[in-house]
């Protein structure tokens, strides 16, 4: 009796040990899956990726606006094809968990969409009246697509669409044909001026959002930021009292989006150097230009802290959100005084 029991026992330790090895393996393993996953992609080289794309089609011809619509294009193949690849849209462990990525995404995506959309709209039509192009026509709306979805589309699926279109508009900026319409790309400074108006608004929203992240931005002209809109005023005495703290769950996650955000600009401007060169080197911008890039260039740099520390002013920590808005905030005024020159004659 006493060794039937004493079995029983073991038996019932051994299965508990099982469960508890399993699970304790399946967290470590979910635990580095997810720091790798979480890894933001590095930064490339503009020129580079179109030079290599231009020797897999075959055609050794680099028209303007190749690089620029390359760049797009090679910006969402990067969100796509990312260690995880997409993580927005995951319902699973340990993706659904991993908040900071998916902001960097969204940040990413952003950019990547009004990058999109100045290049349907401006940069690769003559005038208002001219017909817009087929292939952008097709593309821009995909990158629209709901970010979260999974199934029946897929968010990846509808990206791809839109990647392959960004493709066949390159392919015809490469090879006129006489049986279908060129496609052209018109680097002017008016097309210039207008996606920096977006980007200027953007970088600008960026800069409040992070700014909020102390209690020293209290008084400020503005409003709470808050995503789901549970806490905004209800009265205009309300609005003018200022902008409160961001909430303790949010600050890196907006500090994420920046980051996002600040990578994918940057590689748009890396590009619009090449592509926009003789209209910049004209008005005498190039500096300008040169010193946007390098304030997001060190809003990019690694990050040290396993936590992003959000100190109040002067104290004993840091606030990485105030030195991220810091970069966002002098990027965005050399994209001011870009647009200015662009704007001159």
């Amino acid at each position: 009796m006493i060794d039937s029991t004493a079995t029983e026992d073991a038996k019932s330790k051994g299965i508990l040990w099982f469960f508890g090895t399993l699970a304790g393996v399946t967290f470590i393993i979910l635990f580095l899956l997810g720091a790798w996953w979480g890894m933001e992609p590095e930064t490339f080289d503009v020129r580079e990726q179109a030079v290599e794309y231009m020797e897999q089609s075959g055609n050794d011809h680099m028209p303007i606006g190749f690089v620029y619509t390359n760049t797009l294009a090679h910006m969402a193949e990067v969100l796509m094809n990312k260690p995880g690849g997409y993580i927005s849209n995951d319902v699973a462990p340990p993706g659904v968990f991993l908040d900071n990525i998916r902001s960097w995404e969204y940040g990413a995506l952003v950019m990547l969409r009004d990058g999109t959309t100045a290049l349907r709209n401006h940069f690769a039509r003559d005038q208002s009246q001219s017909m817009e192009d087929k292939d952008l026509s097709v593309a821009e709306p995909y990158f629209y697509y709901e970010p979260n979805s999974w199934a029946l589309p897929s968010t990846e699926s509808e990206y791809d669409k839109g990647v392959v279109a960004l493709h066949k508009y390159m392919q015809r900026l490469q090879n006129p044909s006489a049986t279908q319409r060129r496609s052209q790309f018109y680097s002017r400074s008016d097309n210039l001026w207008t996606y920096l108006e977006v980007v200027i608004k953007r970088l600008g929203g960026l800069s409040t959002r992070l700014t909020a992240s102390t209690d020293r931005f209290a008084g400020a002209a503005g409003i709470l930021y808050d995503p789901s809109g549970r806490n905004a005023p209800t009265n205009t005495v309300e609005k003018t009292k200022g902008v409160g703290r961001t909430p303790w769950l949010l600050i890196d996650d907006i500090f994420y989006e920046a980051r996002g955000a600040a990578w994918a600009l940057l590689h748009i401007l890396q590009a619009i150097k090449v592509d926009f060169e003789d209209i910049i080197l004209d008005k005498r911008a190039m500096n300008t230009l040169d010193n946007m890039i390098h304030a997001l260039e060190n809003a990019l740099t690694p990050i040290l802290s396993p936590l992003i520390l959000s100190g109040d002013g002067f104290g004993m920590f840091a606030n990485y959100s105030l030195s991220m808005a810091n970069y966002i905030a002098r990027a965005n005024a050399a994209a001011l005084d870009l647009r200015d020159l662009m704007n001159k004659g």
